[in-house]
């Protein structure tokens, strides 16, 4: 019996006093995650979308020079043309520095209302990235929480099939068994090997899907406080769940963005049909030859309006304007795709905590019911009327109950959290609510 609590206690030999807890973990993945950091860096980048749009309704200032070698031969049938006026070999060259600010130009002004919106919508898909971090981060973790518990369970399953073959063995040795009764436990005792294998495998595969998140080892983590308590939806109506996702989702606010973008779209494109105000001046200098002054230096400087009208571009505005009004219906077709999955995400995850609670407080009655049986086996192996067997058979029982416990517990907190994902309101203050039911010194 020694040796059985031996194995139960820990899957691994040894582990440090404390573990780590789910907001160290969460913490880790902030600075280590790739997934976050490209969503850092694509954040950076959309948030230059606002002074890209700015800059069209701001001047302009520009910068030109050009130097040209000239070799003119000059003819005159009605006279005879002197040497330097008929053969002209000069260098022209001069430079002009030109101010245009945009006085009217209404593309430009949807374009910057169109950059508002989508700085806007890279935020929102940057929230989007930090709830998905939260719940890629807890899923991961929890998952090593239950391949523990399961692993657990089953080297406690494989002691007691253990004690078995050993008790058939003998009991067939002294004759009080047959053949059969060895196989049979020889066979449970290999099925049992085997699932001990996978349970094994499955916890190393569960701790290397959290490591490639944090990109290092995890180390030992903190398991459930024995007193957690899980607390139900507030509010509890499912009800205000669904209007809250249907309007607060972050999906359905990006999509929201998104439709409000297009729909820009067809002013924008519906403005190529309106006429251009630029206030345009002038600053130059040019040198260059006349025939009959020689070498001239010429300063100019000029400012004015200037007006454009487009007439006819082969159809191109039009066409742009029917695009831009098609995928302004798509955007608000897709809208309310969002909206309705939003809802369906808020039902299902509402659905997953109430149902999650139950089973908690299902299996949390039958493991004490299971525990009560243990004793009892206990004492009746110590007056006689119970076998080694009954006892690690019950023993047994208490892992399994408790590993099924653990699991509906870890559905029940990955519910809770979809659940305030799927109305945009997860964040960190709900990692640190999970993280007080964890006990550092629970270490798994």
């Amino acid at each position: 019996m020694k040796k059985l609590a031996w194995l139960m206690a820990y899957p691994l030999l040894a582990s440090p006093l404390f573990a780590a807890d789910l907001m160290q973990v969460y913490r880790e993945a902030q600075d280590n995650d790739s997934t976050y950091a490209a969503a850092r860096a694509t954040l950076d980048a959309g948030r230059e979308r606002m002074p890209q749009g700015r800059a069209g309704l701001l001047p302009s200032l520009t910068l030109s020079g050009n130097t040209v070698w000239n070799d003119n031969t000059l003819d005159s049938r009605s006279q005879t043309l002197p040497p330097n006026l008929k053969n002209q070999r000069y260098n022209s060259n001069g430079y002009q520095v030109t101010l245009s600010q945009p006085l009217f130009r209404w593309q430009n002004w949807v374009t910057y209302d169109q950059s508002k919106m989508q700085v806007a919508q890279a935020e929102g898909n940057f929230a989007q990235v930090r709830q998905d971090l939260i719940l890629r981060v807890a899923q991961a973790y929890f998952d090593v929480l239950y391949a523990n518990e399961s692993l657990v369970a089953v080297r406690a399953n494989k002691a007691a099939i253990a004690q078995q073959l050993e008790s058939a063995k003998k009991n067939f040795e002294v004759g009080t068994a047959t053949i059969t009764d060895s196989h049979e436990a020889q066979a449970r005792y290999d099925l049992a090997l085997a699932q001990e294998i996978a349970a094994e495998s499955d916890y190393e595969i569960k701790r290397r899907a959290l490591q490639s998140i944090l990109g290092k080892e995890p180390g030992v983590l903190a398991g459930l406080r024995k007193e957690a308590e899980l607390s139900p939806p507030d509010p509890s109506s499912m009800g205000a769940w669904v209007a809250a996702a249907e309007k607060d989702s972050i999906t359905v606010q990006i999509q929201q963005l998104v439709a409000d973008i297009a729909a820009r779209e067809v002013d924008k494109q519906r403005a190529g049909h309106y006429p251009t105000v630029d206030l345009v001046a002038n600053y130059g200098h040019s040198k260059s030859f006349a025939s009959t002054l020689g070498m001239l230096d010429t300063d100019y400087q000029n400012v004015g309006v200037q007006l454009n009208i487009p007439l006819f571009q082969g159809g191109l505005v039009v066409s742009r304007e029917r695009e831009a009004a098609a995928n302004r219906t798509a955007a608000q077709s897709n809208l309310e795709t969002a909206r309705r999955g939003a809802a369906l995400a808020s039902q299902q995850s509402y659905l997953g905590v109430a149902s999650g609670l139950a089973q908690v407080r299902a299996l949390k009655a039958a493991l004490i019911s299971s525990q009560s049986a243990l004793e009892s086996n206990k004492l009746g192996y110590e007056v006689g009327v119970r076998i080694n067997i009954d006892v690690l058979n019950a023993e047994n029982q208490v892992y399994v109950t408790r590993r099924d416990l653990a699991k509906a517990t870890y559905d029940t907190l990955m519910a809770q959290l979809r659940l305030k994902a799927a109305v945009g309101a997860l964040g960190e203050e709900d990692v640190a609510r999970i993280n007080a039911l964890l006990d550092p010194t629970n270490a798994q």
